[in-house]
């Protein structure tokens, strides 16, 4: 049986080519993160990010455009007492966001210094 406090999501780490990451907020909410949405029953993890870019933020991707990064656990930033677990993809793009459905907020954020952590395409 699967724990109902795990929520599984995917997300895409959306760079512009330029040093710019992309972050949502979603309404109602303070805090901003990556573009993604939950996983509905029988969806791929791809498939979900798919159709939650195109919901949320009027992006149409392509599968061959999302790159895997890998799947990551962490405390669920709205829901207490839950965890994520998010497959997490990387995307680059030079369109621009246009927030929909719950997503209230979309700013580029300029990258800043890393501890070496690269992303690859």
């Amino acid at each position: 049986m699967t724990d109902p406090r795990i929520i599984r999501i995917a997300a895409a780490l959306i760079e512009d080519g330029t040093g710019r990451i992309l972050l949502v907020r979603k309404a109602g909410t303070h805090a901003f993160m990556q573009a993604g949405g939950k996983i509905e029953p029988g969806e791929t993890p791809v498939a979900a990010l798919i159709r939650e870019l195109d919901e949320e933020i009027g992006l149409s991707v392509a599968e061959s455009q999302l790159h895997p990064i890998g799947r990551f656990s962490a405390p669920a930033a709205h829901e207490p007492d839950h965890r994520v677990d998010a497959h997490v993809f990387h995307l680059r793009t030079d369109r621009q966001p246009v927030p929909a459905a719950e997503i209230a907020e979309a700013l580029w954020s300029i990258r800043r210094r890393s501890t070496g952590c690269r992303l690859r395409r």
